[in-house]
C-alpha cells in the first residue's frame, strides 16, 4: 500500500508550507494517518495525527499551535499546513497510515519523504 507525500521546499523562517499525502482509497476509508519528520542522525519523530474521520487530531509539543493536520477522504488526501516555520522544522517529512481508525502508533504504511528546509 503506497502513500506519496509532496509539497516540501525551501522557505524563510516565519513562512508557511502545505504538505500533501495521497494514497489508496482503502487507507483513506479506514485508517488514521500521521506525519513524522526526520533529520540526519536522529530518529524519526512524531509530528501530528488525525483519526479516520478527520474529527480528532493530536500534535507534538514542538508544532502545536503552528501546524494543522487535516484530511479529505473523498480526495484520498491528507494535509499538513505548516505556519510560522522555524529553522528547527527543517527535516524530511513522511506521511504514514496507522493500522487502526484512531491513531495508535502501530503503522502499516509509509510514504516517501518530502524535504522541508527553513532558512533563518
Amino acid at each position: 500500500v503506497q502513500l506519496q507525500a509532496s509539497g516540501g521546499g525551501l522557505v524563510q523562517a516565519g513562512g508557511s508550507l502545505r504538505l500533501s499525502c495521497t494514497g489508496s482509497k482503502r487507507i483513506y476509508s479506514n485508517n488514521a494517518l500521521a506525519w513524522f519528520r526526520q533529520t540526519p542522525g536522529k530518529e524519526r519523530e512524531f509530528v501530528a495525527a488525525v483519526n479516520w474521520r478527520g474529527t480528532a487530531t493530536s500534535y507534538s509539543d514542538a508544532v502545536k499551535g503552528r501546524f494543522t493536520i487535516s484530511r479529505e477522504n473523498a480526495a484520498d488526501t491528507m494535509y499538513l499546513q505548516m505556519n510560522s516555520l522555524k529553522p528547527e522544522d527543517t527535516a524530511v517529512y513522511y506521511c504514514a497510515a496507522d493500522r487502526r481508525p484512531v491513531y495508535s502508533g502501530s503503522l502499516r504504511s509509509w510514504g516517501q519523504g518530502t524535504q522541508v528546509t527553513v532558512s533563518s
